[in-house]
């Protein structure tokens, strides 16, 4: 299996520390993704989406952890069934709002997402697709932690052997 790093994400959060742990909590904030030349003509009509998905390589997550304790919560969780970065494939996935365009630049906001991260790949957010109510959320329902920013806890130096490009 082969991954292609499509492009780049360039975002104002330059650790973990701090920054947003979900993109609904990231309200307002700005980045950019620049998308590489030979991508560019994928971009043809996605400007008319107000919310796309991006898929992204966890390039500074610390290795493989089958169990975590969640930044939603206080007690050990299987990662499975928590949103931590520490995966035996480390993919990412935020619903961004899309500003604009221009050429092969996208600028979006509501972005927790690290600066200089890979981009795999960019789907269109469709409600009528991507929305699901859910009477059952587990564990989260009684989640004892604070959601609003990451800690750094699962966050390591970069490590070149965990990025395919």
């Amino acid at each position: 299996m082969q991954l292609k790093q499509i492009g780049i994400i360039r975002s104002p959060h330059k650790q973990a520390a701090g920054t947003p742990v979900q993109s609904a909590l990231a309200t307002g904030i700005e980045g950019t993704i620049e998308i590489f030349p030979q991508f560019a003509p994928g971009l043809k009509d996605l400007e008319g989406f107000e919310r796309i998905l991006l898929v992204y390589w966890f390039d500074r997550a610390t290795e493989l952890q089958l169990t975590v304790i969640p930044y939603l919560d206080t007690e050990p969780r299987g990662l499975f069934a928590t949103r931590a970065p520490c995966r035996p494939n480390p993919i990412g996935l935020s619903c961004v709002r899309l500003l604009e365009i221009r050429d092969r630049i996208l600028r979006v906001a509501d972005l927790d997402v690290l600066d200089n991260t890979p981009l795999l790949d960019i789907k269109p957010y469709i409600p009528s697709f991507d929305a699901f109510a859910a009477k059952r959320i587990g564990w989260c329902e009684n989640a004892k932690g604070n959601p609003a920013v990451a800690d750094g806890r699962f966050e390591t130096g970069r490590n070149p052997s965990r990025t395919s490009r």
